[in-house]
């Protein structure tokens, strides 16, 4: 059963806000890694570390930003595949690729990326 046009245009409205959401997040990641140094990122005021756990803190807080920049990436490059299968083909849009069934919309609801009735690779 395909989508009515007022629910793909629904969730075409989430896909978008998602996608300007992923944008913002990475745009931030992008301004901290341009920052001048460490020291200006930490908002330290010596460049002598206090305790060798705070360059160990430091530097679990750049792992932690740059995993989620990865996450963040990726779901940014399906909601654009989801866009594109909106707009390419809409009566496809929210059936299983695997299946071509019906993704239940509550699972729509929150990703609405989904490419599958049950994601996975997750």
């Amino acid at each position: 059963m395909a989508l009515s046009a007022a629910q793909l245009k629904h969730f075409e409205q989430r896909l978008l806000q998602e996608r300007a959401a992923l944008q913002r997040e990475l745009q931030r990641y992008s301004s901290a890694e341009a920052a001048d140094d460490e020291q200006e990122q930490s908002g330290d005021l010596t460049k002598v570390p206090l305790h060798a756990a705070d360059l160990g803190t430091d530097t679990i807080n750049a792992e932690i930003d740059a995993s989620n920049a990865t996450r963040e990436s990726t779901e940014l490059a399906d909601i654009d595949a989801a866009l594109e299968r909106l707009y390419q083909t809409p009566e496809k849009f929210g059936m299983d690729v695997g299946t071509n069934k019906p993704i239940p919309l509550e699972r729509l609801e929150i990703i609405p990326w989904a490419r599958t009735g049950m994601e996975t690779r997750r």
